[in-house]
């Protein structure tokens, strides 16, 4: 069993491993993640800490699969290509998705996780590095080839961001690569002023920093920067694989407009 000593925002990373975990259990699993039940078998740590319930769990893996989608589409279209999986934590998602070998998948995330990832997961097949570095850091990504186009796939860490951080990590990838697509989730700024009332973040003692309401705020950080797709957390597909609770609890935020904007997920591409 692996001893966890995580805090702050690398803590909540737990939160979405369990949650994807629980969904993998379910009959009517969204994510069907597996690698994530047995890594969290492998972890000595309370995840009731982590306040996660049928209905975040799904809401976890519904978006991890949108997500997923996305990056599928976008190898699809751009077979030779670069992945870079910013943040990683201890997602499965070089495991989950299955690509041809002309795609370079890039991990990225502190030391103290990557040591963690040896020790969980399974090492994905085909050009796969795994880079131990904050993602706001220059180095690692100079080291990266800007040779193919690139989708950044960046999944619960923006919102942990400054806003400074989070225009400059952009800027610095989108200047980099010719062309490519940024695909990763938003708070609101609502959802930055609720951030308390989300167990994971506020039992790892974790701050929230960066809102994002507007994509326009992203395309005017690069020329030709285009929202392809934006999607509140309320109206993302796959929620009927939520409990009947859950449906409900979507429905009655949808009809609030200052909830129904706490949360989106983000296409652009340059």
């Amino acid at each position: 069993m692996e001893k966890i000593t995580l805090t702050g925002a690398q803590e909540t990373m737990l939160a979405t491993l369990y949650g994807r975990a629980l969904d993998s259990e379910r009959p009517t699993s969204v994510l069907h993640d597996d690698e994530a039940r047995r890594a969290v078998e492998r972890i000595d740590y309370d995840f009731r800490k982590t306040g996660m319930t049928t209905t975040t769990a799904v809401g976890v893996a519904i978006r991890a699969r949108v997500l997923d989608d996305w990056t599928r589409d976008f190898v699809r279209r751009t077979p030779s290509c670069t992945v870079l999986h910013l943040a990683c934590g201890l997602d499965t998602r070089a495991q989950r998705l299955e690509r041809p070998d002309t795609v370079r998948w890039v991990d990225v995330d502190m030391p103290d996780v990557v040591a963690l990832r040896h020790k969980l997961l399974p090492a994905p097949a085909g050009d796969y590095r795994l880079v131990a570095s904050s993602v706001t850091e220059d180095a690692w990504l100079d080291e990266v080839p800007a040779d193919r186009p690139v989708a950044a796939v960046f999944e619960g860490l923006s919102m942990y961001l400054t806003r400074d951080e989070g225009h400059a990590l952009i800027r610095r990838i989108t200047e980099r690569f010719r062309s490519g697509e940024l695909l990763f989730d938003v708070y609101g700024s609502w959802g930055i002023k609720m951030q308390k009332l989300v167990p994971a973040v506020r039992n790892a003692g974790a701050t929230l920093h960066w809102g994002v309401d507007d994509p326009r705020e992203v395309e005017a950080l690069h020329p030709g920067l285009t929202t392809v797709d934006a999607r509140r957390s309320v109206d993302l597909p796959h929620l009927d694989a939520l409990p009947r609770s859950g449906r409900i609890q979507m429905k009655v935020v949808g009809a609030i407009p200052k909830l129904r904007d706490v949360g989106k997920l983000l296409r652009l591409r340059w």
